[in-house]
């Protein structure tokens, strides 16, 4: 109750200059994150596999500290297909998601030798609620550093320091490799706990990739693989109009490479032209960019389609018709 408290006091305050930010904390949406993962969402939308292992890790579990947003984090990897040497891949998914919802994919990201863990964080409210109406070009920046590092840049969100997607991820991967030893998984930290960046592949859909996006800014990572995001701007008056202007962090300077950039969209979700401004802001090469534009299953958005398990299209087989484009983007982890 204090967290929901201090929540709404903190969105009030920020409404001075970033705009009203509705009450998302009796919504269904928040309130399904806050309960660890049932039986049911544990075991629903795997394609089976036998080769395929798979530990759900729930949060409070890799860290007693953590209260919140308690859906399971999930790892896996193919026993015939990883190695010592492949890459993790770190899957963030958009606001209000969570892991379970992208099972499809993590089995597909697999199949190309990866080890695979999907990571529960604060995920709401996005970014684009709090900062699309503030006219700082920092406010995107300043709120992603701390939903994901833990800085003290911004009290539009009241994230605690254990609760960042670092601090859940660092937590995340020392639970597997005390439970699992001999899988590999604290290979993925260094010698003071810090994730081994050079090794990891960052993924997400949506509030995800933005978060993947910025820590690739930050970092030189292995990969880095966009669903969807970001399209972090602000509104301003350019010569007399109300003009989208793409945030100052995106425009910024990149510890990892363009040539590991890859991103793909759907040609007809709302922020379509968005998402390509910013990816060409980020420097992805175009040959690197995908363009979706089957229709989405049981009349999902075309937003939510280009991942989530419930939405995305299916071949004649019953498999993800994205499959293709969804190893595109992340290649092999052992070519």
């Amino acid at each position: 109750m204090k967290r929901l408290v201090a929540s709404m006091a903190l969105l009030v305050a920020g409404a001075a200059h970033a705009g009203p930010v509705a009450d998302f904390t009796h919504s269904k949406q928040y309130l399904g994150l806050q309960a660890p993962s049932t039986q049911e969402q544990r075991d629903r939308n795997w394609i089976p596999e036998s080769e395929r292992v798979v530990h759900y890790v729930r949060p409070a579990d890799a860290d007693p500290a953590v209260t919140h947003y308690l859906r399971d984090n999930i790892a896996l990897f193919r026993r015939d297909r990883v190695t010592a040497a492949s890459p993790l891949v770190v899957w963030l998914p958009g606001t209000g998601g969570a892991p379970d919802h992208a099972k499809m994919l993590f089995g597909t990201i697999a199949d190309q030798g990866y080890r695979v863990l999907g990571l529960m964080y604060d995920d709401m409210p996005a970014t684009g609620q709090v900062c699309q109406h503030d006219p700082d070009p920092s406010c995107a920046g300043r709120l992603r550093a701390k939903r994901v590092f833990g800085e003290a840049t911004t009290t539009d969100i009241d994230d605690p320091a254990h609760e960042t997607v670092v601090a859940r991820l660092v937590a995340a991967l020392r639970y597997l490799d005390a439970h699992y030893p001999g899988e590999g998984w604290g290979s993925y930290l260094d010698a003071k706990g810090a994730p081994v960046w050079s090794r990891l592949v960052v993924a997400g859909h949506s509030q995800g990739a933005g978060i993947a996006a910025f820590i690739a800014k930050r970092y030189a990572v292995a990969r880095v693989a966009l669903f969807s995001s970001p399209w972090d701007y602000y509104h301003a008056n350019v010569d007399g109009q109300n003009t989208r202007v793409i945030s100052a962090w995106v425009n910024g300077p990149s510890a990892t490479p363009p040539e590991r950039w890859y991103g793909l969209f759907h040609a007809r979700e709302p922020q379509a032209r968005n998402i390509l401004r910013a990816y060409q802001a980020l420097r992805v090469p175009p040959s690197h960019i995908r363009v979706l534009k089957l229709d989405p299953r049981k009349h999902g958005s075309a937003h939510g389609s280009v991942s989530s398990d419930f939405t995305t299209p299916l071949d004649q087989g019953g498999k993800p018709a994205y499959s293709d484009d969804w190893r595109f983007v992340f290649g092999e982890a052992n070519p």
